[in-house]
């Protein structure tokens, strides 16, 4: 794998009702964020489409787990699914069941959860090398360290542990990353690697709501206050991050890739895109990056990154504009370019918080559908939301404009009881899917399950 370093810096018919709660609640949006009702009923252009798809559904995979926030698959094992669970630990699912001793168990560095949380332990990746090189990547919430600004949450951890007996060894960590955030929530929390071998890391505004408050900078857009997300100077918040592990720079125990759009430029090296709210979950197709980002009070959104690309927050949410002031009531008109000429980027979806065939108030991220076990799904992006009565989704690429997306009517085997939440989505290496649920709003119980997609 060649890369370039910069050493400057371092399934019974049902609609499957799925109340997304817990961490996914958690990572997606604040209950302080979530409006009664909405403005607007679908989003325009009408881009959604009643149909239900048909001939997909579930099939039980494995149990027992609180808050699955992730279903991960190792290279070279197509044996067992690796479950991300909220309270700190990352379970192995066995042929033969859920394996009593976790891979990685990270509860003694968490903060405690208690009630409605977004924090924990909210996202982790195998090295692309595994196992020759046998390290886990991990994000997590973990007690703010000396010199933390006063009244911040927590601390935002990336750190890197080492394999070895089919065990994570604690004393093996290697943290690359440590962020104070300033508020409990939007917090983020997916790592992934791309096709160049770079790690992609999201991170939220810094939480509160609106992209204001404590911990919120101020931007370039002078009718909202607050932009964490259109600052790319000051801080790595509300951006997608790329970054180096195999390598190091400048006292960074990780290097910058030398085409991140920044490098040499104003602003911050890691930075790769910027723009979001919330970015939820990521993941690659083709070479293109899915980022889902959570809206505020009215619209979600899903869009194609590119590299250098600005998303909008706080600026618009979705193609609509923002303000942070009144964010059921926007102003008909605001920019799409910055004040240097760099356009707001649009979504190819997005779906609003009330009405039509489509709607929810907090996205899911997916992935496009690229195995054979469920012909239906076949090239869709299929992803869901968080809301007590939330389905799964699926959306067909177009060239232009947004993509049309319609609820998918899932038939299941008797396994999933009506109005379980939602959490995740996974992707094993015959590009099969699964829906990771549980039955619980908070990070509490052994309710959790993983589920795969097939065919009804």
């Amino acid at each position: 794998m060649t890369r370039r370093h910069h050493t400057r810096r371092g399934v019974l018919q049902t609609g499957f009702a799925l109340g997304l709660g817990s961490a996914l609640a958690g990572c997606l949006a604040s209950a302080p964020d979530r409006p009664e009702d909405t403005a607007d009923a679908t989003a325009d252009g009408d881009t959604t489409d009643s149909t239900p798809t048909d001939g997909v559904g579930t099939e039980l995979v494995a149990s027992g787990f609180t808050a699955p926030l992730g279903v991960e698959f190792a290279p070279g094992d197509t044996e067992n699914a690796y479950v991300v669970d909220q309270t700190g630990v990352v379970r192995v699912a066995t042929p033969d069941g859920v394996r009593d001793e976790p891979l990685l168990d990270v509860r003694d560095r968490m903060v405690s959860l208690s009630g409605y949380e977004e924090r924990g332990l909210l996202g982790a990746a195998f090295h692309p090398d595994y196992p020759d090189d046998p390290r886990l990547f991990a994000r997590y919430s973990a007690p703010l360290g000396d010199g933390a600004p006063s009244g911040y949450s927590h601390t935002f951890v990336l750190s890197a542990f080492t394999v070895d007996g089919g065990r994570a060894d604690p004393a093996s960590e290697r943290r690359l990353l440590e962020l104070p955030q300033p508020q409990s929530n939007h917090n983020a929390g997916s790592v992934v690697f791309g096709p160049d071998g770079y790690l992609y890391v999201g991170t939220g505004d810094g939480g509160g709501a609106n992209d204001t408050g404590r911990g919120h900078v101020d931007d370039w857009y002078d009718a909202n206050a607050g932009g964490n997300g259109q600052d790319t100077e000051r801080n790595l918040l509300g951006s997608v991050l790329r970054i180096d592990v195999d390598g190091s720079s400048d006292g960074r125990p990780y290097a910058i890739p030398d085409d991140n759009p920044l490098v040499g430029e104003p602003g911050l090296d890691e930075q790769y895109a910027w723009g979001f709210r919330n970015p939820w979950r990521m993941s690659f197709a083709d070479g293109d990056l899915y980022v889902a980002d959570v809206g505020q009070n009215r619209f979600e959104e899903v869009s194609v990154v590119e590299r250098g690309g600005n998303y909008g927050w706080n600026v618009r949410e979705a193609t609509h504009c923002f303000s942070a002031s009144s964010p059921n009531s926007p102003p008909e008109n605001c920019p799409r370019e910055t004040p240097d000429g760099d356009p707001l980027r649009d979504p190819v979806i997005e779906y609003s918080h009330s009405g039509g065939a489509v709607s929810g108030i907090s996205v899911i991220g997916g992935y496009r559908y690229t195995g054979d076990a469920v012909p239906a799904l076949s090239g869709e992006y299929v992803f869901g939301d968080w809301r007590s009565n939330g389905d799964v989704f699926v959306a067909t690429p177009t060239d232009d404009g947004l993509w049309p997306t319609e609820a998918v009517s899932l038939r299941h085997d008797g396994d999933v009881p009506p109005r379980e939440y939602l959490l995740a989505f996974g992707r094993d290496y015959d590009d099969e899917l699964y829906v990771a649920t549980t039955g619980s709003a908070t990070p509490t119980g052994s309710s959790g399950r993983v589920h795969r997609l097939v065919s009804a």
